[in-house]
């Protein structure tokens, strides 16, 4: 019995496969997930977001194998902010580079920010502590000529806070980010995504959408993402390897260490006027399962180093390092408002499918 015990765990301790056209499927068994208590955990979570969209589109990778699967998951769905982590990827592509810094100085690279904003640094803006405002919020807006690549945030007002003294989630300071991340790089982030990442790792159903808002005026600046679960799992997959692909290091694994982690500590207090909170709980636009300022983790349930990319209605890549394990779901449909409650029940019932 000891013997097939070892077997199994050097079995499951191997070098990671890795998809080529699609996922290679695999039975949960196989994977070491007990199949009914898998079966427990995803009933009770169809369950709890069955009037939000429920659990169609959700895929689960153990090991690099396609272990779940839910029916749609080959739909295109938008991922709001959880576009935030594709740009947290580019910035750290800039970062191994060799463009810019962590403690550059934004102004430097956007004229916007000279005299309002002369301390913001990139970390400030990969943080949510620029305490960046603007003057009228809405979005980008087209050029005088009504291209659509200007990417123009709106003008800025008077800060919010100093930069680094408070957390606030604000997606008006994404779009300045976003603008700033490509005076940097000299191209769309959506360019040099497809170029380093999307292509490598077999990303195929996807778009970035600023590229194609209607009207002259780009809508979802850093969040436009839109994709698929099987693809948004590639993603997931290619942050699980530390940013290798099949043997390629294709973004730093000392930016995915960085970005992955705790970089809003919990002396950083939440401004209370934004809706959400990050203290102790956010690296470089990534959500990340750390403690937060009440003791408790963002899911007490799920393991310590667990992170995620997260954006409106539950669009999701969770990446579970100690499970060797990615969980992705798009969904349009809402969310429960105590969509945190849910996630931490379903991950109590996953815990006991881990074989």
């Amino acid at each position: 019995m000891i013997y097939l015990n070892m077997l199994l765990i050097i079995a499951l301790s191997q070098v990671n496969v890795f998809p080529e056209e699609s996922w290679q499927e695999s039975t949960p068994e196989s994977q070491g997930i007990d199949s009914e208590k898998l079966k427990i955990a995803m009933d009770y979570l169809q369950n709890e977001l069955k009037d939000c969209g429920g659990i169609d589109t959700a895929v689960i990778i153990r090991n690099g194998y396609l272990i779940w699967k839910g029916k749609d998951s080959d739909e295109e769905i938008l991922l709001f902010s959880a576009t935030k982590s594709f740009t947290s990827t580019v910035l750290g592509l800039l970062i191994d580079d060799g463009k810019v810094t962590l403690d550059t100085y934004a102004k430097d690279y956007s004229a916007d920010l000279v005299d309002l904003y002369p301390d913001v640094k990139i970390r400030h803006f990969a943080t949510m502590t620029s305490g960046y405002d603007v003057k009228i919020e809405g979005g980008y807006e087209a050029d005088s000529k009504g291209r659509t690549d200007s990417w123009n945030p709106e003008p800025p007002s008077e800060p919010l806070f100093p930069p680094g003294t408070m957390f606030r989630y604000w997606d008006e300071a994404m779009m300045q980010f976003g603008k700033v991340l490509t005076a940097i790089a000299g191209e769309s982030l959506k360019d040099i995504f497809q170029r380093r990442i999307a292509d490598p790792i077999g990303m195929t159903k996807w778009r970035w959408q600023p590229h194609d808002s209607p009207n002259g005026r780009i809508l979802n600046w850093t969040g436009g993402m839109r994709t698929n679960s099987l693809d948004l799992a590639r993603f997931g997959y290619l942050f699980l390897n530390k940013g290798n692909w099949n043997g390629k290091q294709l973004v730093s694994e000392s930016w995915v260490n960085m970005a992955t982690t705790v970089q809003v500590p919990n002396s950083i207090p939440n401004d209370e006027v934004a809706r959400s909170r990050g203290s102790g709980i956010y690296g470089f636009n990534w959500w990340v399962n750390g403690i937060k300022p009440d003791g408790h983790r963002m899911w007490d349930n799920a393991p310590p180093r667990t992170y995620f990319a997260n954006g409106l209605h539950n669009n999701v890549c969770i990446i579970i390092p100690e499970w060797n394990m990615v969980i992705a779901r798009t969904n349009k449909n809402g969310s429960p408002s105590d969509i945190d409650k849910v996630m931490d029940g379903f991950f109590g019932l996953l815990n006991d499918a881990v074989k």
